[in-house]
């Protein structure tokens, strides 16, 4: 049976810890599928307590643009995150063409599996200066609006405390 949850909220909400311990609850050898692309040492030390929170029961998945190359059939498998994702799609030859990214999304969830998304809400503060800025926040509150759309269970993470939306 296929289920997709979608887990989102702000930087440092809790998310990704909730994230996992879902998937440990669903799964003893769950997947972490990793969409981040390394920009500089304090985002690689991000990267690093991830990984060293996480046990020897997960297997990691590295891919930070095609999401369904990877067949995650009869898995529980956190995507983490969908934020990056898009950013790298964004850098990548796809020039951040939303409908690539929609397509990308269904391919990879066609396969029956637990599929568990990780999220940002950059859209709840104010409204930046920069035009960039602005056309991504919009472009990952549509990205956001699609999968939660096809979500099973949508949870919004506040101060590390879960709030289920759908």
């Amino acid at each position: 049976m296929k289920r997709i949850i979608l887990i989102t909220g702000g930087q440092r909400s809790g998310k990704s810890k909730k994230a996992e311990e879902l998937a440990l609850s669903l799964s003893s050898n769950p997947v972490y599928l990793a969409t981040a692309h390394i920009w500089d040492d304090e985002f690689r030390k991000r990267v690093r307590r991830h990984q060293e929170r996480r046990g020897p029961e997960w297997t990691t998945i590295e891919e930070e643009i095609h999401l369904s190359r990877h067949d995650m059939t009869g898995r529980v498998v956190v995507i983490d995150c969908v934020t990056l994702w898009l950013t790298n799609m964004l850098d990548s030859s796809l020039q951040g063409n939303l409908e690539k990214a929609f397509a990308e999304f269904d391919a990879f969830t066609a396969p029956e599996a637990t599929y568990i998304f990780v999220t940002n809400e950059i859209g709840l503060g104010g409204i930046s200066e920069n035009a960039l800025q602005r056309r991504f926040t919009d472009l990952q509150g549509m990205m956001n609006q699609y999968i939660a759309a096809r979500a099973d269970e949508v949870i919004l993470m506040i101060s590390g405390i879960p709030v289920k939306l759908k």
